[in-house]
């Protein structure tokens, strides 16, 4: 079977508009509603939307994977959503924090999650068509920030007592070093490849 211009099916390059960019950006817009949820204090529709949000994460890939579709811009799109859903999440619990008192997440932390993102994107020169260069720590802390917001929104939405905000701070202050640490390794590996 052909398509029309003459190429076979199997060997055209897929479109942006594939259904695993889509379901990244479905993340990325569904972050103003999950900011706007956690600044009302709204905790059950922050918790649906976080729930919607790791579920996009998770299906994302997979269904690339699975429809042959991955592809750089892909990636660009699920890690930026990751970031962006996360960092302004994160940011709304913060911010939210400075009016009641509490002490959950630091507030710096958001900050350096952009951070973190964008000196990965930069320095995959990953807007240039070069894939993405992981690290196992970058997702280790990806994965991170979705257990600190989660466990906030979580413990918020389901009324529970469970864990003091104290053990959270301390564990999101361990993500942020976490954070700072990876942010360091990548500008000395960066460093080595231009001296190499």
């Amino acid at each position: 079977m052909t398509a029309g211009s003459g190429d076979p099916v199997s060997a055209r390059k897929p479109g942006w508009l594939t259904t695993a960019n889509v379901i990244s950006l479905a993340r990325l817009g569904a972050t103003p509603f999950s900011l706007v949820a956690v600044l009302d204090a709204n905790w059950r529709l922050a918790g649906m939307i976080f729930a919607g949000a790791v579920a996009s994460d998770f299906l994302d890939g997979i269904i690339a994977r699975w429809r042959n579709t991955v592809s750089n811009l892909g990636g660009i799109l699920d890690h930026t959503a990751d970031a962006v859903f996360v960092a302004v999440t994160l940011w709304g619990i913060a911010y939210l924090e400075v009016g009641t008192g509490a002490d959950v997440v630091p507030g710096i932390l958001p900050w350096f999650i952009a951070l973190a993102f964008l000196q990965y994107l930069f320095d995959s020169r990953a807007l240039s068509g070069a894939p993405l260069r992981t690290s196992r720590l970058g997702r280790v802390n990806g994965i991170a920030y979705y257990v600190v917001a989660g466990t906030v929104i979580g413990r918020n939405a389901l009324s529970l007592d469970w864990l003091p905000d104290e053990a959270i701070y301390w564990v999101a202050l361990a993500v942020l070093v976490s954070t700072l640490i990876s942010m360091f390794d990548r500008l000395r590996a960066l460093t080595k490849l231009r001296t190499d």
